[in-house]
């Protein structure tokens, strides 16, 4: 009889790392598996993250630290680069597919939302065909075995119930969303990636001089 794995109860930093490092394994393949630094700043976003937070480094080492204990991160070395790298393993955990994946990503991140902004935010993480798939996706990480996400009470005058991960455990903080301005449109879709490339790529630079300066001394 096959096992099925219970879902692990993680932290607000923990979710916000193996979030962060699940967000990256789609939308900028090629600096992941993830450097610290890049880590921290992906971790630390201003854009498509609800909460924004200011993480440090010991914050997130710990988070590390504890994920791996989880089975849910590992390390990757190797290569030209002697800098330890990290990467989730939560697809190698959980038998999900990409777009499950894509789904409890969004949620790790930016907190409970609708099928509609999940229609609307997945940009490069997955493209949805329609509203019916999101939803179709919603019922089954909801009703299986195991549940993944919980659709929580509509609020008085709402018209599309939320949804919520259920990697923090069932105490669900339902808090209202603040918009960032930029969520509803392609545009800004669009300018919110380009940001996010800027900080990866700053995130990067810092970690090759941070060694050259190493090196030199």
């Amino acid at each position: 009889m096959e096992h099925t794995p219970t879902l692990p109860v993680l932290t607000a930093e923990e979710q916000r790392v193996l979030g962060a490092l699940m967000e990256k394994a789609r939308t900028t393949p090629e600096y992941y598996p993830l450097t610290l630094n890049a880590l921290l700043a992906a971790c630390n976003q201003k854009t498509s993250r609800r909460p924004v937070v200011s993480y440090d480094e010991h914050t997130v080492i710990a988070a590390l630290d504890s994920l791996k204990r989880k089975g849910l991160v590992s390390t990757a070395t190797g290569g030209s680069s002697r800098v330890t790298k990290y990467k989730h393993n939560f697809a190698i955990v959980h038998p999900l597919v990409p777009a499950e994946i894509s789904v409890i990503c969004l949620l790790l991140l930016r907190g409970p939302l609708t099928p509609g902004e999940i229609n609307t935010n997945a940009g490069r993480l997955y493209e949805f065909e329609s509203l019916a798939e999101v939803q179709e996706l919603l019922d089954e990480l909801a009703g299986g075995e195991v549940p993944y996400v919980l659709q929580l009470p509509k609020r008085p005058g709402q018209k599309e119930a939320r949804y919520a991960h259920l990697l923090g455990g069932t105490d669900i903080v339902d808090e209202e969303p603040v918009s960032d301005g930029y969520a509803e449109t392609g545009q800004g879709s669009q300018l919110e990636e380009r940001l996010a490339k800027v900080e990866q790529d700053l995130a990067e630079l810092r970690e090759a001089f941070d060694n050259l300066m190493k090196e030199l001394s």
